[in-house]
């Protein structure tokens, strides 16, 4: 424990009446932001767990200064026992650039703050200014869509490979490695309800949503994604770089379009390929691949009936079980190929 200090009242976090800052699971999207304002933010990291808790090693918050002086936040840990108690940890961070090394439940010293599930959380709370060289090494690997590894012990920090679990931790000396992986990208060919049904909930779900459209109309799409294309599904694909954080659904109901995509989708190493339509049409689909070269194993991977069976069959309902069937094939700490 490196601050001796009693905690202080919760810290004034923006939006805590109604904390949706805790949806966001990946907290670089938010250092970019406070780099492009030239702010520092104090990233937390929950590298120790111990019995029962709501998040495991490796979850992470965000927590920069707004313009009125609370702050911004970015994740969640325990869904409000220590958020408010890290907050007020962040800022002193932030104002003195010490770090702090957190222990909150079982074993800790502040008895007059209880995590309900009775385990304990251990987090590390660091400065990190806009001219970080490990900062802008690890937003630029976002971009460029690679894994990295953010290396801590607090102080220092620097930017490694990324193979390794999600979190490493070194007790002695005390360092931290947390593995950042691309961020997951959904890709939906077609328009119609159910299409755009699963666009919605992936962007809503925190993927980077991409709705493809061929020929679609000019307006942009009712709600927001991260973009709209009325391309080629095959040729979006192969502009865009498919990889194995990337999950590709066709739903235009075209097989023109819809095998186009599937192949180039399996070909790019996606993790998760789905195209929709009826029973019925799969043999002549698998036959219309394997026509045009696919292999055994990449139709292996195709899903022909995406989504979770039992659901029901309106849009939503059908979306709801194509997206946690994404969420699980793209799911960043299953075992590494």
């Amino acid at each position: 424990m490196t601050d001796a200090d009693q905690p202080v009242a919760a810290g004034e976090i923006e939006g805590a009446a109604w904390p949706e800052f805790g949806w966001i699971d990946d907290v670089r999207g938010a250092l970019a932001d406070a780099f492009a304002q030239k702010r520092p933010a104090a990233l937390a990291t929950l590298f120790q767990v111990a019995g029962s808790a709501p998040r495991g090693p490796g979850a992470q918050m965000l927590f920069a200064p707004g313009p009125d002086g609370n702050l911004t936040a970015s994740g969640y840990f325990s869904g409000d026992c220590i958020e408010g108690d890290v907050a007020n940890h962040a800022a002193q961070v932030l104002a003195d650039g010490v770090p702090r090394r957190l222990h909150y439940g079982m074993g800790s010293p502040w008895i007059d703050l209880r995590l309900r599930c009775g385990g304990a959380l251990h987090v590390l709370v660091e400065r990190i200014t806009p001219d970080s060289a490990a900062a802008t090494a690890l937003l630029r690997a976002a971009a460029e869509r690679r894994s990295c590894r953010w290396i801590t012990d607090g102080l220092r920090q620097t930017l490694g490979d990324g193979n390794g679990p999600l979190l490493d931790l070194k007790q002695e000396p005390f360092q931290i490695a947390r593995r950042h992986d691309p961020r997951r990208r959904l890709i939906v060919s077609g328009g119609d309800p159910g299409a755009l049904a699963v666009a919605r909930l992936g962007a809503m779900a925190q993927f980077e949503t991409i709705l493809l459209r061929p020929g679609g109309p000019d307006a942009a799409p009712p709600f927001p994604v991260s973009q709209y294309l009325r391309e080629e599904p095959a040729d979006a694909l192969a502009r865009l770089k498919v990889d194995r954080w990337t999950a590709y659904l066709g739903a235009t109901h075209e097989d023109h379009h819809d095998l186009g995509g599937c192949l180039a989708a399996l070909r790019g190493g996606a993790g998760y390929v789905g195209m929709i339509g009826a029973r019925s049409r799969a043999p002549q689909r698998i036959a219309a691949l394997q026509a045009t070269g696919a292999s055994a194993e990449e139709l292996t991977r195709l899903q022909l009936s995406p989504g979770i069976p039992g659901l029901g069959k309106s849009p939503w309902e059908v979306a709801t079980g194509i997206v946690a069937e994404i969420m699980q094939a793209l799911n960043p700490d299953r075992e590494r190929a």
